[in-house]
C-alpha cells in the first residue's frame, strides 16, 4: 500500500530522511534549538564549565577538589555547574552541586563507545548531543568561567578552543583556571611557546593556576569584581 511507503511519511517523522546527508543543516538547527529552549525553560543564565579526565577515581585528590568546587558554586546560586556529563572529574563537579541541592548540568555526546551520563546531573538538565560543534557552542554560550582539571585530549580540546576564542576576541574574556600547576606546566610548556614567539605576552595572561577549590573560586570571583 502507498501509505506504507517512505514517500508517504510526514517529513518530521521520517527518521531515514532526517538522517540523510542533505538534512544535516536541519539536524544542526534542531540540536541547537532543543538545548537552547530547555536551558531557557529552566532559567539557566550563567554557568561554570568544568572539564577534566573521565579516568579519575573517587579517591583521587582532584576528584575531591572538583566535588568541593561543585558545592561552592552550587551554594553561591550565581551560576550552575556545567560539565560534559561523564564520569571522573565531571561526575565530581556535578556531584558537589547535587549535594547542596543546586542545578547540575551535563552535556553528553554520542560516541561509538557509549558514554553514560553520571547520576548526579539534574534529570531535566541531562542533554545529549550528536555533534561536538553544537555541544561546544552550548558549553560556552552561558559560561562565566572555565575550569580545566588535569585531563587528556578532550580536556585539551575544550581548553585550547576556549583560549583561542578569547585570544581572537570571538567571545568575551572569562576566567580560565587550570587546576594543578605542576601538571599543566609539564603538559604544556607555555613559556616555551612564548619564547618561540608562537604566542604573545598577553596570551599567557589569559589563564590562572589554582590548587584548591577555594583558590579556583577566588580566581573566578576576583575576575568578576
Amino acid at each position: 500500500m502507498k501509505r506504507n511507503r517512505p514517500a508517504y511519511r510526514l517529513a518530521d517523522r521520517d527518521v531515514e530522511f532526517l538522517n540523510h546527508d542533505d538534512t544535516r543543516g536541519v539536524r544542526l538547527e534542531l540540536e541547537y534549538l532543543k538545548a537552547e529552549l530547555l536551558l531557557r525553560k529552566h532559567h539557566v543564565e550563567h554557568t561554570v564549565l568544568v572539564m577534566g579526565s573521565t579516568r579519575v577515581r573517587e579517591t583521587d585528590p582532584y576528584y575531591r577538589i572538583a566535588r568541593e568546587l561543585g558545592r561552592i558554586v552550587g551554594r553561591s546560586r550565581c551560576a550552575a555547574i556545567m560539565t560534559g556529563g561523564g564520569p571522573g572529574i565531571m561526575e565530581a563537579a556535578n556531584r558537589g552541586a547535587f549535594e547542596v541541592g543546586a542545578p547540575s548540568i551535563g552535556l553528553n555526546i554520542d560516541l561509538p563507545r557509549e558514554q553514560k551520563p553520571n547520576r548526579y546531573i539534574t534529570p531535566d538538565l541531562c542533554l545529549r548531543f550528536r555533534y561536538f560543534a553544537l555541544r561546544k557552542l552550548h558549553f560556552l554560550l552561558r559560561a562565566r568561567a572555565f575550569v580545566a582539571f588535569p585531563g587528556g585530549y578532550g580536556t585539551f580540546d575544550e581548553l585550547f578552543e576556549t583560549l583561542t576564542l578569547v585570544q581572537c576576541r570571538k567571545i568575551a574574556p572569562l576566567p580560565i583556571v587550570l587546576v594543578g600547576e605542576a601538571y599543566w606546566r609539564r603538559a604544556v610548556d607555555f613559556d616555551f611557546l612564548l619564547a618561540q614567539r608562537k604566542i604573545g605576552a598577553r596570551d599567557v595572561k589569559l589563564f590562572r593556576y589554582a590548587e584548591t577549590a577555594r583558590e579556583i573560586w577566588n580566581e573566578i570571583r576576583r575576575y568578576q569584581t
